[in-house]
Formats: C-alpha cells, sequence, structure tokens
C-alpha cells in the first residue's frame, strides 16, 4: 500500500480537492493507498474539513497537531504514523502534481527506494523569491556536498529508507536533505510545479528566510567556517595596517590616524558581533537538541477504515 502524506496548515479550501484529486489518480493506476493529512495547527476550518473527508472516504487517516510545530515536524509525524510499505510526501496545495505519484510508484515497484522529485519549472515566483532560492541551495549543496538546486519535498520512500529517517534522534530535521543524505537506491523523476488553484502561499519572505537559515545550521557547520575565514580576513587586515604604521613611524612620517582607529574598531567590533550571533545561534539549537522535548504533540487522530477500504 502506498500512504500519501499531506501536511496542511490554514489550507481548508483544498482538503477536499486535495482528497479527489489524488484519490482519482491512484484509483485509476490501481494502487492501493491511504491519505495520511497531518493539521499542523492551523487556525481556520482545515480540521473540520479533514473530518468531513474521512467521513466520505476510508482512505483517509490523520493527525492533528496541538499548535504550530512547522512542516518539517508535520512531514515526520506523517510518516510516522503511515502503514504503507512506501511512503510519499506532498504539498495539500497540489503543487506537486498528483499524476507523478504513478511514476513513483512504478519505479518503486522496479527497486528503487527513494524516488526524489525534482522541478523542471518552479512555476511563477517573484524574481527575490527566486535570487535567494537560488543563494539558499547553491549554501545547502556545498554544505551537504548533494546537488540540491531543483530538490523539493516531493518524494516517495520505501519502508526501509521511511525507517532510518525516523530512527535519527536529533530534532532539527531538515527532510529535503537528509532523504538524499541517507542513500539507498535512489533515482529523480521531474515535474513542473503546479499553480495553486485556491488560497494562497503561506511562505512569506520573512518566513523562507528564518526556514533557510534553520536548515542551513541544522544540517551544516558552513556558518561557523565563515566565522573563521572572516576572522583571517580581518586578521590580514590588521597585519597590512600594521606594517604600514611601522614603516611610517621609523620613517618619520607617522601621521595621526584617529580616522583609521575608528574604522578598524568598527569593522573588528562588527565582525566579533556577528561571529557571537552565529556561534550563539548554534549554541541554542545545541540547547533545544540537549532538552530532548518531542517533535511534535498529537491532539487528535482518525484512522483509515481499513475493511472499507478491502471491501472496495
Amino acid at each position: 500500500m502506498l500512504s500519501v502524506i499531506l501536511p496542511a496548515y490554514n489550507e481548508e479550501r483544498m482538503i477536499a480537492a486535495a482528497t479527489t484529486a489524488v484519490g482519482q489518480v491512484l484509483k485509476s493506476a490501481g494502487i492501493s493507498y491511504e491519505l495520511v493529512f497531518v493539521n499542523d495547527g492551523s487556525k481556520d476550518g482545515t480540521w473540520n474539513e479533514i473530518e468531513k473527508a474521512a467521513k466520505n472516504d476510508p482512505h483517509v487517516t490523520a493527525l492533528c497537531f496541538s499548535r504550530n510545530f512547522g512542516k518539517e515536524a508535520a512531514m515526520l509525524a506523517g510518516l510516522a504514523g503511515a502503514s504503507g510499505e512506501c511512503c510519499a510526501v506532498m504539498d495539500c496545495d497540489l503543487q506537486h502534481p498528483p499524476e507523478t505519484l504513478i511514476e513513483m510508484y512504478r519505479l518503486w515497484e522496479q527497486g528503487y527506494e527513494v524516488i526524489e522529485g525534482v522541478k523542471r519549472t518552479r512555476g511563477r515566483e517573484s524574481m527575490m523569491h527566486r535570487m535567494s532560492a537560488g543563494l539558499f541551495y547553491r549554501i545547502i549543496s556545498k554544505a551537504a556536498k548533494i546537488d540540491m538546486s531543483r530538490a523539493s519535498d516531493f518524494k516517495l520512500l520505501d519502508r526501509r529508507a521511511v525507517d532510518a529517517l525516523l530512527a535519527m534522534p536529533e530534532r532539527n530535521t531538515f527532510f529535503r536533505a537528509l532523504s538524499s543524505w541517507i542513500g539507498f537506491r535512489t533515482i529523480s523523476v521531474e515535474f513542473d510545479v503546479q499553480e495553486r488553484t485556491e488560497g494562497e502561499s503561506k511562505w512569506s519572505t520573512g518566513a523562507l528566510i528564518k526556514y533557510a537559515i534553520k536548515n542551513i545550521v541544522s544540517f551544516s557547520t558552513v556558518p561557523m567556517q565563515c566565522v573563521t575565514v572572516a576572522g583571517l580576513f580581518v586578521l590580514l587586515l590588521a597585519i597590512v595596517l600594521g606594517i604600514q604604521s611601522l614603516v611610517n613611524y621609523f620613517s618619520g612620517h607617522a601621521v595621526e590616524g584617529f580616522t583609521t582607529v575608528i574604522l578598524l574598531l568598527l569593522i573588528i567590533g562588527s565582525v566579533i558581533m556577528i561571529s557571537l550571533g552565529i556561534i550563539g545561534y548554534y549554541i541554542a539549537k545545541i540547547y533545544e537538541e540537549v532538552k530532548g522535548r518531542p517533535r511534535y504533540l498529537i491532539s487528535r487522530k482518525i484512522e483509515c477504515r481499513k475493511s472499507e477500504i478491502e471491501k472496495s
């Protein structure tokens, strides 16, 4: 059976559409399936719509978080609650085309354990969003030594790969990178990002920046290395200015360098403050890991009606 995990945050207008669209595609292909909705602390009527979908469709199972824990937690909760031999993760807004699930499933039947959905086109995006996304993926690709320029959360994983992900004890996870990091027999499938038919994106520019910083720190030590590089640069600058000052002093051409001193203090002070900020952010993440709090809390749950599925 294929379990399709659908994280949902304020997606009340897309629940019914997603249930119908994904169900029709998988039924037409003769694939046994369940739909695992994960309500990530939505503030609208998302959970009510999920309950309605569960009453009308026995394939629907669902988890409801006690509050908003984020998409990463929702995807992992869905994987943990899925019962299929393979699991697919896709967006509830149908920007990931359901038809691609069939191609992914057929590749899984051929023995592939991780089927990565890679973006052929990204759909309509602002220039700022496209540039910031490109910068983020360049950084994370170099850090992880994995090409993530077209990566997405749209993936199909074999049960062995799912168990490997769930066995990782870390609290700050980056599913998009970890699913590539675990290895296994992997293949890619291209897809075109679809336009939304209902609602609007929940990702503001500020939220995307915060998400990018969190994931870079959780998966890489590159920012810490940047601190070292900045320190070496300032050291070289200090050596050059020191030599210049000594040459001027011994040649009798020493000039009052009030402006130079102020600039040096500003540069060094800025580097120190930025460095402390980066180190402090890593320490904060270590603090979160050490506390060992659960990634999410589930307040309500709906089980799929397996007996009705078997009859149909």
